[in-house]
């Protein structure tokens, strides 16, 4: 045990036993798992993942790179750092050689999030942070990565520890991690908590991270930063190792070697890599028996799962004096951790008497302070690397878990690359858990004396967050199992579950996919649904469609903008089908426009689209347009709305509202009337998705199963029969009209689906209206909609199938001409068909096509699109 009694701040009254690689070990409640495994002896925790080296512990916080670990126990979890992981009981865990496997089963604890509003984030509560919180006023609120903080917390200051905060953005809106229970019943707490911050000033007291120097096998367990070893001695008690020899560039390994020479170890020597070192110094190394060794580094090491030898020798020479020793302590200088700053999109300078990047001054809501900002800071002699001979090998290592060295460096410049964002993906250094926080500045320096240039005149790689590692689990929350994409389900959804209707997913909304009755599968039962609606009368719910309210004095105009066709002519009390364009001039949605009053309007949209749409809106109404006086409402779930089809159901409306005229003459076609339904205050619209006479009656969704039922009710002697999705989809494609996501694939515009129509020529602009111009969208052999009846009246098109001109596959390269979009069986038709896109499909009509299906061709006849009542006479009953 490397366990001291007088040192450290862990709560020795509480042992905690944990497992690591198989062994039984204990520790204590404050130890890291780092801090434990270096307490029972342990150094090699893990192996590199390309040479398969050992590797130990480098560092005592996040910016450790080498020590990486897999729980086993009490729920699987790789990656992880050891110097970040807090010991509990009952902890098992094993090394990795530079990756892990996920968990094959779910994850039972619980994660969440919580928002909060500040007038003062401050981030890091060590001297510096409690200094700018205690002077602040209104609501501040304090978070740092450590159980504890440096010193007592401000009165009125919230203080959030465990907590990193790992990204800010704009506005002042910052991202923090929130370790809450690692080993907590997930009934009792969560595990991880996101916090999203809004703060109105930002002060940013991150500290800086020591960095290492690079020499010959810099990698073996025991070769620690020496900020670390005296981290580990005085919050922990665990002296690293009993015999050390110190390399340092500056004053603050010398802090270390003076704790660990008090502490009993013995520092065979340190190497000090400057010419001079102040006589304070040397005074109380001298008073220690510690041997100083200026103009001296460390240019190579022996050890296997630990070392047991440095060599030291003046910079430039080869050869020096060997030093048993079991730890090696390195300092190469401090970085400011200035990664915050960088994604608040703050500037940074390089400061040569540093050696490392630093804020360029505040911004105007965020400030640097203490170490962050390079205050109190050592100066140091700058050296990236130590001479060296050439080696068959190059075991310089520069980023550690990549096992990336300073030859692969040198191979990325000597490929002629310049960038360091070039170099860092050439090499992969800094793309790991460090993420540049110890190998980012050298493989800068690196860089710079290979192609001769100053840094100062470089600009380091860019800092995005997470400043840290952030579970998956914790950035979903609660939004898992269930909640991973939440289920919708209409007001008529409990009648459609008790009466045994089988259900799809669309978008987020469970839609009745088909009503099996006992004995009958999918066909057999969308054949009967579409025989009801074509001969007598059925019923869907249609409350999923998107319903927009668009309101203000501004309405008309901007819906012409919005839509292809025109709709500040449409007439109080009229409806208009209408498509929407993106500005390419492709299809992005269709629907219907319902002018509701002079100045408002209900828009509605497929299922799927509805938040698309609502939010396209938004976007061209606050970017664009913001001139328009224009209020847009998604009313989706204010209303049940209930097709009613088929020829009886002018009959079946008229049963269940008396005072509504539903004659052709008193309700045509495309109108709407407000009337009373079953004794609900209701909207009827004449629309018809079926080409069959329909009616969409709208109600409050509060009353959807009352409307429905009674519905039912007075078709009964009729045969009413509620019917599903997929006979929605037969009976649309029997009549050419298309789904946009099915036979449109954001390459599709409204002349490619036979709809030049429905493209107004009278109006000034709309969306998309200029790229219909564009020699692309004109090319005679676009893609266009059109209708395919195999030969074989029985086969079934698989929907995606290609289509090619020859009666067999020829030698590839094949030459398709496009593909099938839907395929049914049709009670109407007595046979199959199918819709899809094909080149200059209109001019093929009549033609002979060929579809591969497995290692058949299905020869096809092109037809127009629309395939049954081409007249349109069915619509009027």
């Amino acid at each position: 045990m490397t366990r001291l009694p007088d040192r450290g701040v862990v709560d020795r009254a509480v042992p905690l036993k944990f497992t690591f690689d198989g062994r039984e070990l204990t520790g204590f409640r404050g130890d890291t798992l780092a801090s434990a495994l270096l307490a029972n002896g342990v150094h090699q925790v893990a192996t590199s993942i390309r040479y398969g080296r050992p590797r130990g512990i480098l560092a005592a916080g996040v910016e450790d790179a080498t020590a990486l670990v897999q729980i086993e126990a009490p729920f699987p979890e790789p990656m992880l750092s050891a110097t970040t992981v807090e010991l509990y009981d009952g902890l098992v865990a094993r090394g990795l050689p530079g990756q892990g496997k996920l968990a094959a089963e779910p994850d039972p604890a619980r994660y969440d999030a919580k928002h909060v509003h500040c007038d003062l984030l401050v981030v890091g509560a060590g001297p510096a942070g409690l200094a700018a919180a205690a002077g602040a006023s209104g609501r501040v609120l304090l978070v740092d990565d450590q159980p504890e903080p440096s010193g007592e917390i401000p009165d009125g200051v919230r203080f959030l520890s465990r907590t990193t905060a790992f990204g800010v953005y704009d506005d002042g809106f910052v991202l923090a991690l929130e370790r809450r229970g690692e080993n907590a019943a997930p009934e009792r707490i969560s595990r991880r908590r996101v916090w999203r911050i809004r703060a109105k000033r930002i002060v940013l007291a991150t500290g800086a991270h020591e960095r290492p120097v690079v020499f010959p096998d810099n990698d073996r367990p025991g070769i620690m930063l020496a900020g670390a070893a005296r981290t580990y001695l005085n919050r922990y008690g665990v002296l690293a190792g009993r015999r050390a020899v110190v390399f340092t560039t500056n004053d603050s390994a010398y802090a270390a070697a003076f704790d660990l020479a008090d502490a009993g170890a013995e520092i065979a020597v340190i190497a000090d890599a400057r010419d001079t070192v102040s006589a304070r110094l040397r005074e109380d190394a001298a008073a220690r028996g510690i041997e100083i060794r200026t103009g001296h580094g460390v240019v190579g090491t022996a050890g296997g799962d630990r070392i047991t030898s440095a060599v030291v020798a003046e910079l430039g020479a080869m050869q020096g004096d060997r030093f048993a020793c079991d730890l090696l302590l390195v300092s190469g200088g401090w970085n400011p951790a200035v990664h915050l700053f960088s994604q608040a999109r703050g500037t940074l300078r390089y400061a040569p008497e540093l050696g490392a990047y630093v804020p360029d001054g505040d911004l105007p809501a965020v400030r640097v302070v203490g170490s962050a900002a390079g205050e109190g800071l050592p100066e140091a002699k700058v050296l990236w690397q130590v001479p060296a001979a050439e080696s068959e090998v190059d075991t310089r290592f520069v980023d550690l878990q990549r096992d990336a060295t300073v030859s692969d460096v040198l191979r990325a410049t000597g490929a002629g690359l310049r960038s360091l964002e070039h170099v860092k993906r050439y090499t992969t250094i800094g793309t790991a858990h460090d993420q540049g926080k110890t190998s980012g500045l050298l493989a800068a320096g690196i860089t710079a004396e290979a192609l001769g240039r100053d840094l100062a005149g470089q600009r380091p790689t860019t800092f995005r967050p997470p400043y840290t590692s952030v579970s998956f689990a914790a950035l979903a929350g609660r939004n898992r199992g269930d909640l991973h994409d939440p289920v919708r389900v209409t007001a008529l959804h409990p009648w459609h579950v008790e009466h045994g209707a089988e259900f799809e997913n669309v978008g987020q909304w469970k839609r009745p996919w088909y009503y099996p009755r006992p004995g009958e599968d999918l066909e057999t039962a969308v054949l009967r649904e579409c025989r009801a609606a074509r001969t007598g009368v059925a019923l869907m719910d249609g409350s999923t469609l998107g319903k927009i309210d668009v309101q203000g004095p501004d309405a008309a105009a901007f819906l012409d903008l919005l839509y292809t066709n025109l709709m500040s002519s449409l007439k109080v009390g009229r409806i208009r089908y209408g498509v929407m364009c993106g500005v390419d001039g492709m299809v992005i949605d269709d629907g219907t426009v319902i002018r509701v009053a002079e100045d408002r309007f209900l828009v509605t949209t497929t299922t799927g689209n509805a938040a698309m749409v609502l939010e396209w809106m938004e976007e061209w109404l606050q970017t664009e347009w913001p001139h328009l006086r224009v209020f847009a409402t998604s009313v989706t779930e204010h209303w049940a709305t209930i097709p009613l089809v088929g020829p009886r159901s002018r009959a079946v409306l008229a049963k269940v509202a008396p005072g509504l005229d539903v004659s052709n003459d008193a309700f045509g076609f495309m109108t709407w009337q407000d009337a009373v339904v079953a004794g609900i205050d209701a909207r009827v619209c004449r629309i018809s998705f079926s080409g069959e006479l329909a009616y969409e009656i709208n109600a409050p969704s509060w009353y959807g199963i009352t409307l429905w039922e009674a519905l039912l009710a007075a078709g009964a002697e009729d045969g009413i029969t509620p019917y599903g999705t997929e006979t929605m989809h037969v009976l649309r494609a029997e009549k050419g009209y298309p789904i946009i996501g099915q036979e449109t694939d954001a390459t599709v515009t409204p002349q490619d689906l036979g709809m030049s129509w429905a493209v107004s020529k009278k109006k000034p602009d709309f969306l998309g209206k200029r790229s219909f111009t564009r020699a692309e969208n004109l090319r005679p052999d676009r893609k266009q909609l059109v209708g395919l009846l195999p030969q074989d009246p029985a086969a079934l098109l698989p929907e995606g199938s290609q289509l090619i001109e020859s009666d067999h596959v020829p030698e590839p390269p094949v030459r398709m001409l496009g593909h099938v979009t839907s395929s049914y069986r049709s009670a109407a038709l007595g046979r199959t068909f199918a819709l899809a896109l094909v080149r200059s499909g209109r001019g093929r009509v009549g033609q002979t096509l060929y579809v591969p299906v497995g290692e058949a061709v299905v020869p096809v006849t092109v037809t127009e699109s629309v395939l049954f009542d081409k007249e349109g006479t069915r619509r009027d009953g």
